[in-house]
């Protein structure tokens, strides 16, 4: 009787309920959540290896916050009318990933840009050390953010649209 109630016995005891085989949904919040610990665990490493301290800051700051702000950013414009044109659905996967990774590091960019002119603009010749960073920070942050939430949310799009089509037949 234990046998029909639970087929496989690794459901019950790792608490893993699965229907067929059905992926894990997008969901924004747990995107934005690894886009800010993953990058910022590697640079953190990173900064511990080669005991450079701006670095280890740079891991929690300006690395892991513009990769949590990019995948914001992003995971709410996929989820709005640009999520569902055409295009992006249709497209190959490599071409849509690779789309929004160059918008993201261009994104990223103008967005050092922006903060490193503000900044000079508010405080003429203050020199602040993490600013310098912001150029390379920002736009790789952004790169690696809209590559995974891109990647993520198109296997979501996709096994959503392929369970749906299994139901119609």
């Amino acid at each position: 009787m234990n046998q029909m109630k639970y087929p496989n016995q690794t459901d019950d005891v790792h608490g893993i309920k699965t229907v067929g085989s059905r992926k894990k949904a997008f969901v924004l919040w747990r995107e934005v959540v690894m886009a800010y610990v993953a990058p910022a665990i590697m640079a953190g490493i990173g900064g511990l290896v080669t005991a450079d301290r701006g670095l280890q800051i740079g891991a929690l700051t300006t690395i892991g916050g513009a990769s949590a702000f990019m995948a914001l950013m992003l995971g709410l414009l996929l989820r709005s009318r640009v999520g569902h044109m055409r295009w992006v659905i249709g497209a190959p996967h490599l071409v849509v990933l690779g789309g929004f990774a160059l918008a993201g590091s261009l994104c990223g960019l103008c967005v050092a840009w922006v903060i490193s002119g503000v900044l000079e603009l508010m405080m003429p010749g203050h020199h602040l050390a993490w600013v310098d960073r912001v150029w390379t920070d920002f736009p790789l942050s952004g790169f690696i953010a809209s590559t995974i939430v891109t990647w993520r949310w198109r296997l979501a799009v996709t096994n959503n649209f392929l369970s749906k089509r299994r139901r119609e037949k």
